[in-house]
């Protein structure tokens, strides 16, 4: 068993290896000495997407959002809670599509709010719709 995981900073995208044991003690970026967890979802764009979803060994869910989108805005409190209960377990990350088009198309979305779960780089499971912070945690629960 891996004792330790590889983590990617939510502020400089440096690569950490923080080990298990210091999870839970809300470890910082070894590069910049900001925190590697502050229980708020990471706005992602094209230039660091790929790092986030492909070099954290923890799963990533991202909500595809866009700011004209009223269920998006409803849904933002409810991600922004279910974030700060599940991490470090998850790290939770927004792509806005109206800005990052790219990524929406690569990632075939065609309604917002949509939920997608990736765990090193493929997803492994999707949910459109806009969802309470109850439900974020529970349908993250059952795919991770």
């Amino acid at each position: 068993m891996n004792d330790s995981l590889h983590l990617v900073c939510p502020h400089c995208h440096t690569v950490n290896r923080v080990p298990n044991t210091r999870l839970a003690q809300h470890p910082s970026c070894g590069k910049c000495h900001a925190p590697i967890f502050n229980g708020q979802p990471l706005e992602l764009t094209s230039a660091t997407f790929t790092k986030h979803i492909s070099q954290n060994d923890i799963p990533v869910l991202v909500d595809f959002w866009a700011p004209w989108c009223g269920p998006c805005k409803m849904m933002a409190p409810a991600f922004v809670q279910a974030a700060s209960l599940m991490e470090p377990k998850v790290r939770f990350c927004k792509v806005n599509t109206d800005v990052e088009q790219g990524l929406g198309n690569q990632y075939a979305i065609r309604s917002i709010p949509t939920l997608a779960l990736l765990r090193n780089g493929r997803e492994i499971a999707r949910q459109a719709g806009a969802m309470t912070g109850q439900d974020i945690i529970r349908w993250v629960t059952t795919h991770i």
